[in-house]
């Protein structure tokens, strides 16, 4: 899943709720909130911006309810 600059994260809720999709470096540092607060039930997108991160592996986690997931990234500038 390499990418440069940007990418689209797409991924579905079963049911309308709060979620959380937010993406850290290695270190575990927070460096983007891509979504955080209410959705609908059914397919989202979210677009990932990272031309100001320098390239290298960051992971988006995903917090739906008691749902958690964790997906790795590769920035290759």
């Amino acid at each position: 899943n390499p990418f440069n600059a940007t990418t689209t994260i797409a991924f579905d809720i079963p049911k309308a709720g709060h979620i959380s999709l937010r993406v850290f470096d290695l270190l575990g540092r927070e460096v983007a909130v891509l979504k955080d607060g209410f959705v609908d039930a059914g397919t989202h997108r979210v677009t990932f911006d990272g031309s100001s991160l320098a390239s290298g592996i960051y992971f988006a986690r995903l917090e739906a309810g008691e749902f958690v997931q964790t997906k790795k990234l590769m920035l290759l500038k």
